[in-house]
């Protein structure tokens, strides 16, 4: 069965914030910490270490 990565993290992600509750702020510093780091020059070093 193929899942796509989108909804294997919104899964994930949902689990996550129903069973470890963490603080909203700290949701946002790390979506938008992360859409920030997608973007920078560091994207083909964290893309290497993803694959």
């Amino acid at each position: 069965m193929d899942v796509p990565l989108w909804l294997a993290l919104l899964v994930v992600g949902y689990l996550g914030v129903k069973l470890i509750r963490p603080p909203w702020w700290l949701i946002a510093v790390l979506l938008l910490g992360g859409y920030l780091l997608a973007d920078s020059v560091f994207a083909p070093l964290i893309d290497s270490t993803v694959k």
